[in-house]
């Protein structure tokens, strides 16, 4: 007996590599959702670590590191807030954001 495929849709999914029960510090969504400023999960939703170790929604540590109030520091353990360096993080020309800018 043999089987035709006439038709096949692949479906992928992704994770990322940080422990599941982990949620923005900032906005409390869980890091597979979106942060309030994003509609769509992924690429344009990416993630921040700090040397800390704490791990924010990009758009959500941006907004908190303009705050006066921030003091440029994490709002989980107010260490002074230091990006990590990602490596591959160059998707499509883009970059994680330059501290100095922030």
């Amino acid at each position: 007996m043999k089987v035709k495929i006439k038709k096949w849709n692949a479906v992928a999914t992704w994770r990322w590599d940080i422990p599941e029960d982990d949620v923005c510090g900032i906005c409390q969504v869980h890091f597979d959702g979106t942060c309030p400023a994003c509609k769509y999960p992924g690429d344009d939703c990416s993630l921040l670590s700090g040397k800390c170790g704490h791990n924010f929604h990009m758009h959500c540590i941006l907004e908190w590191i303009k705050q006066d109030s921030a003091k440029g520091q994490c709002p989980m353990c107010r260490q002074k807030f230091e990006w990590v360096d990602q490596p591959n993080e160059d998707v499509e020309g883009q970059s994680a954001p330059d501290q100095d800018s922030a």
